[in-house]
């Protein structure tokens, strides 16, 4: 499901729209993982400043998206399914359900 950003959409790997929390599962190489991701020999250059806007961009959503009231859960691809489940339940059980609008004309 897409969120509304004033700078566009934003369509995060799970979404809970209830509970406005937000979670996405980064790759290691696209997202520069300090632990495991890695740069390309060839086009070193490029690719540099192409994983590095990719970690700008994460940031710049993941406070764009705190701005309008939405938690974010960054999880890495390395996580294990185990580990990625605790922290997602935790935030979700955690979290008190977003109020709900109403608008009548």
């Amino acid at each position: 499901m897409p969120i509304a950003l004033k700078s566009g959409k934003v369509r995060p790997d799970i979404v809970f729209t209830a509970r406005k929390i937000a979670v996405f599962v980064d790759g290691c190489y696209w997202h520069a993982c300090p632990d495991h991701g890695t740069r390309p020999r060839a086009n070193a250059g490029y690719w540099a400043e192409k994983l590095s806007r990719n970690v700008d961009r994460d940031s710049f959503v993941d406070r764009e998206l705190a701005l309008i009231g939405w938690r974010v859960i960054r999880l890495w691809e390395h996580v294990s399914a185990d580990d990625s489940v605790k922290v997602v339940e935790s935030a979700v059980t955690a979290a008190e359900p977003a109020p709900r609008m109403y608008v009548t004309s």
